[in-house]
């Protein structure tokens, strides 16, 4: 684990989010030659003093070759009764690494550049782990962030999924998202997030294919200050362009 934290600092890294998770999404690591991506993703946490605060992140994508892919990405978010703002713009890029059979992973780098609107700019670097096999799909991003105000140190997170076919493209798992503190602590006691989550897939809509996520992830540890957990909702609309 140190290891893969040290290896994806060196490659760049931005700051944790309040709420690990809230809008975010668990990266898979490879990548689809052609294919465009519309998504939203919405996060909403309840209960707690944080309860009504909510992200909605609007991206768009696109599979370059069968390693590279690119998006852009805006994010608005709410504080509890108060109103919807653009907070920040990202560009974002995917370098599939390929698989490594003794294990049946594979693997990829992820980077991301953030504009805050509100804010100093971020970097962010992910490394990209995937097994799948059969009906099964396991995902790990360990993820290194650095908000880019001279003083901030480098915070580390990650987030990972789990999930099976269990009928024709319905899947049921689980998600967590959580912090692992920052160059100058490296912990697990922190902010977590965890819970079910299930997707469907909604074949031939238009010229391509409709996948929906929903699940709740239950705060865990430091989290529990904040809130009781987050609803989460992602829809993902992808077609050959």
């Amino acid at each position: 684990m140190k290891f893969a934290l040290g290896l994806v600092s060196l490659l760049l890294a931005t700051s944790a989010q309040a709420a690990p998770g809230l809008g975010g999404k668990v990266y898979g690591a490879t990548v689809e030659s052609g294919v465009t991506e519309l998504e939203a993703h919405y996060g909403r946490l309840t209960g707690g003093p944080d309860a009504g605060e909510d992200t909605l992140v609007l991206e768009a994508a696109h599979g370059f070759n069968e390693r590279v892919y690119g998006a852009v990405k805006f994010e608005l978010e709410r504080e509890p009764r108060g109103s919807r703002e653009l907070e920040a713009i990202s560009v974002e890029g995917i370098y599939a690494l390929g698989n490594f059979a003794p294990f049946g992973l594979n693997a990829a780098l992820y980077g991301e550049y953030e504009v805050g609107l509100d804010g100093p700019d971020k970097i962010e670097t992910k490394l990209l782990l995937q097994h799948a096999r059969g009906a099964f799909d396991s995902r790990v991003n360990l993820i290194a962030e650095k908000v880019l105000d001279g003083k901030t140190p480098v915070e580390f997170g990650y987030a990972a999924s789990a999930d099976w076919e269990v009928a024709d493209e319905l899947r049921l798992g689980g998600a967590a998202f959580g912090e692992l503190g920052s160059t100058h602590n490296l912990t697990f006691s922190s902010k977590h997030f965890a819970g079910p989550i299930a997707k469907y897939e909604f074949e031939h809509v238009g010229s391509g294919e409709l996948g929906i996520e929903v699940g709740y992830l239950f705060a865990l540890g430091r989290a529990r200050d904040d809130a009781v957990g987050q609803a989460r909702l992602l829809l993902a609309y992808e077609f050959k362009f």
